[in-house]
């Protein structure tokens, strides 16, 4: 119990959100795939509307690229401290219940 107050210590407080946006960004991008592929056959006619969407589709992978380096900036500080993330920090993003 005292090695996981000493990890959370250590574990930046914006890795947290970091970790479950992204994990919540990449879940809405791959499900936006289902409604954007069909979109962009239905509006190709319309250069301007599909070049729209494509800019959307653009910025929503850009966010979820800096995400992803802000999280691996965050685990990388986490190593270098030397202490490992605790079973329970990993199941609060993930949203699973505590094994008793």
């Amino acid at each position: 119990m005292a090695d996981a107050r000493v990890a959370d210590g250590t574990i930046p407080r914006w890795l947290r959100f970091v970790l479950a946006s992204d994990r919540a960004g990449s879940a809405w991008y791959v499900g936006a795939g289902f409604f954007f592929a069909p979109a962009l056959a239905i509006v190709s006619p319309w250069p301007t509307v599909t070049a729209v969407l494509w800019v959307i589709i653009a910025l929503a992978g850009l966010w979820l690229g800096l995400l992803g380096i802000a999280m691996a900036t965050g685990l990388a500080m986490v190593l270098r401290s030397n202490v490992e993330i605790p079973e329970d920090y990993w199941r609060s993003i993930i949203d699973y219940p505590r094994r008793n």
